[in-house]
């Protein structure tokens, strides 16, 4: 398990699309390291195999911040991924520790009190959703008791922007994780800039 304060979980980028072809995805995640993500996590959903390594390869290669692979541990293993991030439904943690390198990098998504025996193993867990209007929202409250009751380094997702970090930090959670917040944005350099001012506010 990594520490509560490892720099890497401030703020991983997770991507959303190909929209602009893996060329484009990988000058949006540039903008988005430059600006201050700290991590990224490799997430396509309608992406077959080889279209995520090819993106995973390219995104490795050109970001010195670790990218993680969702779910496929194939994937990540084949494009030299830094980590895995696992659902409740994914293989084991013990399973991909055994499979993977030193220092590899595993995350688990939790969104209910259930999932937390699957993460008991991880290194880090993303708890959420936080935020939105759909019944599937945590809310502040829960999201404190699941991040309470992990025992790991917590990255809070789902409706993250600016006005939520300090909440979802002061509420103990170790980073927060964007997708349309940052990938999404025309800028990503500069969202991810103002989330990551927003966690760090200047001292006055």
């Amino acid at each position: 398990m990594i520490a509560h304060d490892d720099p890497r979980l401030r703020l991983c980028a997770v991507t959303d699309d190909l929209r602009d072809g893996v060329s484009g995805l990988v000058l949006r995640a540039v903008e988005a390291e430059r600006g201050g993500a700290t991590m990224l996590l490799l997430r396509l959903k309608h992406a077959d195999g080889r279209v995520l390594v090819e993106a995973g390869t390219a995104l490795r290669v050109a970001l010195r911040i670790p990218v993680v692979v969702s779910e496929r541990l194939d994937v990540a293993l084949a494009c030299g991924a830094s980590g895995v991030h696992l659902t409740s439904s994914s293989m084991p943690v013990i399973a991909v520790r055994s499979q993977a390198p030193a220092n590899f990098l595993v995350g688990v998504s939790v969104s209910v009190e259930s999932d937390l025996a699957s993460s008991l193993d991880a290194d880090y867990v993303t708890i959420g959703p936080v935020a939105g209007a759909g019944p599937a929202s945590l809310g502040l409250p829960q999201f404190t008791e699941l991040a309470k009751a992990c025992g790991r380094p917590v990255i809070a997702i789902g409706g993250i922007d600016a006005a939520a970090v300090a909440a979802v930090r002061a509420a103990g959670a170790a980073g927060v994780a964007a997708i349309r917040a940052v990938l999404g944005a025309d800028d990503p350099a500069a969202a991810a800039a103002q989330l990551v001012a927003s966690w760090s506010p200047p001292k006055v």
